[in-house]
């Protein structure tokens, strides 16, 4: 039982490190794949086992080679010199995602709740500085409660949607975009999460410890995804082509369950933020700590407060300029990934 909890807990933290903003309003299932019609089925299932094979093969990759941060295996993969700039690129893309993380957190309490942007910015700092003094146990027991809540509302969005008119067009849905970037856009979308996830799941690796614990919770954690992607899809595509016109998709899929659950799904949308927002704040002070050797309780709260500078830019201006950079780098580094061969195994 001990063993199956510790499996659980590491698939929770998985599916909330990959799950953030763009996952929970649906945005990121409507750019990478249902806008890319019937064959988006078959480009989810090899984003689904990218997940699963290179989320195993990095989580144990660090546990072999006793990785205190995502810089060792970073230099592991590309070598000690060109790993150390890598990761300063990584390290960078951590911040810059941590900023719209924080940017998006306040974009919920204006746009959705009614409260004070301001107020939604400064409210998830300090939790977020409460939580994270705890380190690895509290991004653990947080997922473990955001994780399960999300996905009953896909559920519940996929039962609303079960009987429409369009509830069939997941499989007949038609594409006019090229072929070419309709394969490549699952690589792309497993690329940059998988490179944003290592933050925490290379630290998880090396605390868990058990291999049996990680693969299960790597198996998991990538069906886990998997299957919510493929049931937001097919919710999406039965509202195709309307629903591309929403900042927020999924959130005029659940419009009709009444004013409570709308409620909650949008609690349930910053949490998701909330969560990544932690992971990657985690993985950044993990860096930074091994870089300037600086304590961890120091920097902290100096990295909170620079991204809260930050992110007075808007969660839009962020968004769309910092993800596209983040995409072109995290390709080489899956490359590399799906490359290496495992030392203590002799393969992954």
């Amino acid at each position: 039982m001990k063993k199956w909890t510790g499996v659980l807990q590491v698939s929770f933290t998985y599916v909330g490190t990959v799950v953030g903003a763009g996952f929970a309003t649906g945005q990121e299932i409507l750019q990478f794949f249902t806008r890319y019609g019937w064959m988006a089925t078959f480009t989810i299932g090899i984003s689904t086992f990218l997940f699963i094979w290179l989320g195993i093969k990095l989580m144990i990759l660090a546990n072999d080679v006793g990785a205190k941060s995502y810089e060792d295996l970073n230099k592991l993969l590309f070598g000690e010199k060109a790993g150390g700039w890598v990761s300063l690129l990584t390290l960078i893309s951590l911040f810059g995602v941590s900023t719209v993380m924080l940017a998006g957190s306040g974009a919920v309490f204006s746009e959705q709740l009614g409260f004070p942007h301001q107020l939604g910015l400064l409210f998830t700092l300090v939790l977020a500085y409460i939580l994270l003094v705890r380190g690895m146990d509290a991004i653990m027991a947080v997922n473990t409660v955001v994780v399960p809540l999300m996905g009953g509302f896909i559920c519940l969005i996929v039962w609303q949607t079960i009987g429409t008119p369009g509830a069939g067009n997941w499989l007949t849905l038609e594409s006019d975009y090229p072929a070419v970037r309709i394969w490549f856009s699952p690589l792309l979308y497993a690329a940059f999460n998988l490179t944003m996830a290592q933050a925490v799941l290379v630290p998880l690796g090396v605390r868990v410890g058990d291999r049996s614990v990680l693969r299960w919770g790597g198996i998991i954690g990538g069906i886990w995804i998997g299957v919510m992607l493929l049931a937001g899809h097919f919710a999406l595509s039965a509202h195709m082509p309307g629903i591309t016109q929403y900042d927020i998709p999924t959130g005029q899929l659940i419009h009709r369950v009444g004013p409570v659950l709308q409620l909650l799904f949008v609690l349930v949308i910053y949490g998701e933020i909330f969560t990544t927002l932690l992971s990657d704040v985690y993985g950044l002070v993990l860096q930074l700590e091994q870089r300037t050797r600086w304590s961890y309780q120091v920097l902290l709260p100096v990295i909170l407060c620079l991204c809260y500078f930050v992110s007075q830019v808007g969660f839009k201006t962020l968004l769309s300029s910092l993800y596209p950079l983040f995409g072109m780098l995290s390709l080489a580094w899956l490359v590399l990934m799906i490359l290496r061969r495992s030392p203590a195994s002799g393969g992954a």
